[in-house]
């Protein structure tokens, strides 16, 4: 089986905080034939304050990576942080401008002259091809699992520029967990904002209300786990769904994961493998309680 191959940011958080997603990220990816191959000497890409504090900045940093993939010979990268794909994506964008791309030529050591196509990784994963070889390989269904598909708000918009699935009802990871075996329920706040990222730190009331919303939608559904691709959004989901219940006198316990993480279960990986230990909100239980763990 011939690999797919693909230039491969991880960002920051996979190396960082969401060491889980990147872990799970490589394993899913090797085990389908998704062949990857990290930038090196990749850069920040400078989500999310970058391009809010100076523009030409922010378009600096992810070109660079862009240059980085055009001197690997690779006419594709693949994000799998929901920020990092917003970035890179949108930076190509602009970079297509030729006064644009001067002006952020001027700024780097080595020019960008041909930009690389920018894919999310749930796009990458949920390609037919993909998914094809995914029935193959599967070896434990995820028979039971009622999973909300979380995309958030950064991954699909500005539509225009990002032109994942569709802004207001995203498909493709609902796809997914379907074809994993998984029971994808609908809800009705897949795409709304948890205010993560510089919102978290400044007005954390506002946040708090934004989570206890998503959280209450999720609970309406009898939802078992969230499946997010943003470090963002699980950082937010998980590591404050406690102080929305100590806050809000709310009794919330919904573990938030992320896709491939799933995808790693249906592969046959133990939790441990994919860091599931490293979740605030601890998945084990109700995997246990479905025969998943």
């Amino acid at each position: 089986m011939a690999n797919s191959t693909y230039a491969y940011f991880p960002g920051c958080s996979l190396h960082g905080a969401g060491s889980e997603y990147g872990v799970s990220t490589e394993l899913v990816c090797k085990a389908l034939g998704v062949d990857l191959r990290e930038l090196p000497e990749w850069n920040c890409c400078g989500a999310t304050p970058a391009h809010n504090l100076d523009r030409w900045l922010g378009l600096a940093l992810p070109a660079r990576n862009l240059r980085i993939v055009e001197e690997m010979g690779l006419d594709t990268v693949t994000a799998p942080c929901a920020a990092c794909f917003s970035r890179l994506k949108s930076t190509a964008r602009e970079l297509a401008d030729p006064a644009v791309r001067a002006k952020v030529n001027a700024l780097l050591d080595r020019p960008v002259t041909k930009l690389a196509e920018v894919r999310s990784l749930v796009d990458v994963l949920t390609q037919g091809d993909v998914l094809a070889r995914l029935a193959e390989a599967k070896k434990k269904p995820l028979s039971g699992l009622r999973v909300v598909s979380y995309y958030g708000c950064v991954l699909v918009r500005p539509p225009d520029v990002l032109r994942f699935d569709d802004c207001e009802d995203p498909q493709s990871m609902d796809r997914l967990v379907t074809a994993l075996g998984g029971e994808a329920v609908p809800w009705t706040h897949k795409t709304k904002c948890c205010g993560a990222g510089m919102l978290a730190l400044a007005r954390r009331p506002v946040v708090i209300d934004k989570l206890q919303e998503i959280l209450a939608a999720a609970e309406h559904v009898s939802a078992d786990v969230f499946a997010t691709a943003c470090p963002m959004c699980h950082a937010n989901l998980d590591t404050r769904q406690a102080q929305v219940n100590r806050v809000k006198g709310k009794q919330f316990n919904i573990p938030v994961l992320y896709f491939t993480q799933l995808i790693g279960l249906a592969l046959g990986y133990a939790p441990g493998a994919l860091q599931m230990d490293r979740h605030l909100v601890d998945p084990r239980p109700v995997l246990k309680e479905k025969g998943l763990a």
